[in-house]
C-alpha cells in the first residue's frame, strides 16, 4: 500500500538528481506525481515513464519556477488534473560558485531567484489550496552551507539559509491550518551540481562531515518521505541537516 495512498505530490526541479529520487520514492509509496524541469526535456520525459511504470500519474512540466506566473499555471495545471495536491517539495536549485570578490550580479540573482524566490513562489500558490483543504506537507531541501556557509557559495548559502528561515515562518503561519512544513539540509551528494566543484573544494568540505562518504539522492529522498508522511504530523518548522561536526 506504501505510505502515501492515494496523495498528490508536486515536486520542483525532478527531472535528474535529488528532484527525480525524491520524485520515484514518491511514487514507490502511492503518490501521484507532478513535476516542474527547465531544459531537460529527454530526463523529464525519461522520469515521467519511471513514475508511471509504478502504478501512479505523472505530470511534467517546463516552467521558470522564479515567475510567479508560471508558478500559478503549473498550479492550476496539476489541480485541474490531480484534483488537488497533498505535498509541495521545494527542490529546485542551481549553483554558480565564486568567491565573493569574483562574483557577479548576475550569479547572486540567479542563485537567490532560483533557490530561493522559487520556493517562495511555489509556497505562496500551493498554500492556498491546502488551507481550502485543510490538510498539507511542505518539504523545503535546502542545504547544510545554509546552516553552516562554505568559502565560494556566498549566493548559494544565502539562499539555502533564506529558505530555512521560510520555512520556519510559514510553518507558524500554518500550522493551526494543519498544514506542517519541514527543510532538510544536505550535505555532500552525488549529484552532477557537486560533480562541478574542484578538488580544493571538494576536499575542504569533505573534513566537516565525521562519514567521509556522499550520500546518494535516494537517502535524501528518505528523509523528505519522512516529513511528506503522517508519521511527522506533529512535527513542523524543522530542519534536518546533514552530519557535521
Amino acid at each position: 500500500m506504501g505510505w502515501l495512498p492515494e496523495r498528490r505530490a508536486l515536486v520542483t526541479g525532478a527531472s535528474r538528481g535529488i528532484g527525480k529520487a525524491i520524485a520515484l520514492l514518491l511514487a514507490d509509496e502511492g503518490a501521484d506525481v507532478a513535476f516542474t524541469y527547465i531544459s531537460a526535456s529527454a530526463a523529464a520525459d525519461e522520469t515521467v515513464k519511471e513514475i508511471e511504470a509504478r502504478g501512479v500519474r505523472a505530470l511534467a512540466f517546463q516552467a521558470d519556477a522564479r515567475h510567479l506566473e508560471a508558478t500559478e499555471q503549473v498550479v492550476s495545471a496539476v489541480i485541474k488534473e490531480f484534483g488537488r495536491i497533498d505535498i509541495l517539495v521545494n527542490n529546485a536549485g542551481i549553483t554558480r560558485d565564486r568567491l565573493l570578490v569574483r562574483m557577479s550580479e548576475q550569479d547572486w540573482d540567479e542563485v537567490i531567484d532560483t533557490n530561493l524566490k522559487s520556493a517562495f513562489n511555489f509556497c505562496k500558490v500551493v498554500s492556498r489550496h491546502m488551507v481550502a483543504q485543510r490538510r498539507g506537507k511542505i518539504v523545503n531541501v535546502a542545504s547544510i552551507s545554509g546552516v553552516i556557509g562554505n568559502p565560494g557559495q556566498t549566493n548559494y548559502a544565502a539562499a539555502k539559509s533564506g529558505m530555512i528561515g521560510l520555512t520556519k515562518t510559514i510553518a507558524k503561519e500554518y500550522a493551526t491550518r494543519n498544514i506542517q512544513v519541514n527543510a532538510i539540509a544536505p550535505g555532500f551528494v552525488a549529484t552532477e551540481m557537486v560533480e562541478q566543484l574542484d578538488a580544493a573544494q571538494v576536499s575542504e568540505l569533505s573534513k566537516l562531515f565525521p562519514i567521509k562518504l556522499m550520500a546518494q539522492p535516494e537517502e535524501i529522498a528518505e528523509l523528505v518521505l519522512f516529513f511528506a508522511c503522517s508519521a511527522s504530523d506533529y512535527m513542523t518548522g524543522q530542519v534536518l541537516p546533514g552530519v557535521y561536526d
